[in-house]
């Protein structure tokens, strides 16, 4: 069978545009959920439309404890329980990671006491060195004027 240029698989089961869920209440938990936009009601056996505008089903369609969706083997209580708690250990453990990170990084970094004796340590290591090369030139200008100046070759002379 072709529609539209395109092949249709025989076994690939799709339903009619105007099926509901509501076909499927005499059937089984797992006929209705086939369909993800189905909801299964165990206290009534009812296959039903989910409330897609609710965020959580209302208690005059279906308990929590008794509604199915997605499998049939977890109801939708112990689903959003499970979520919230997963969700909670998430953000928990993003929590924990955030505050480790920000203790090391706070620990590596020197403290305003260490910073400013560094700071002054170098200071005084670059006033010594331009010490050092003020007398350097201080000592050579007096050995040249006495003639005293080192020579690269000290045999030169002779």
């Amino acid at each position: 069978m072709l529609r539209c240029g395109l092949p249709l698989a025989s076994g690939a089961a799709q339903e009619p545009p105007g099926a509901g869920c509501s076909q499927n209440t005499n059937g089984s938990c797992e006929e209705c959920l086939k369909n993800v936009s189905c909801l299964w009601c165990n206290a009534n056996n009812a296959c039903l439309d989910y409330p897609v505008r609710k965020i959580l089903l209302p208690g005059s369609l279906c308990k929590l404890s008794s509604a199915r969706w997605g499998v049939c083997w977890v109801n939708f209580e112990a689903l959003i329980i499970a979520m919230l708690v997963l969700g909670g250990t998430v953000l928990l453990g993003i929590t924990v990671c955030c505050c480790c990170c920000c203790r090391w990084k706070r620990s590596q970094k020197p403290d305003k006491g260490e910073e400013r004796a560094m700071r002054e340590q170098e200071e005084r290591r670059v006033r010594q060195e331009e010490r050092r090369a003020e007398m350097k030139s201080r000592h050579d200008e007096i050995r040249k004027k006495y003639g005293l100046f080192k020579e690269q070759n000290p045999c030169a002379k002779f």
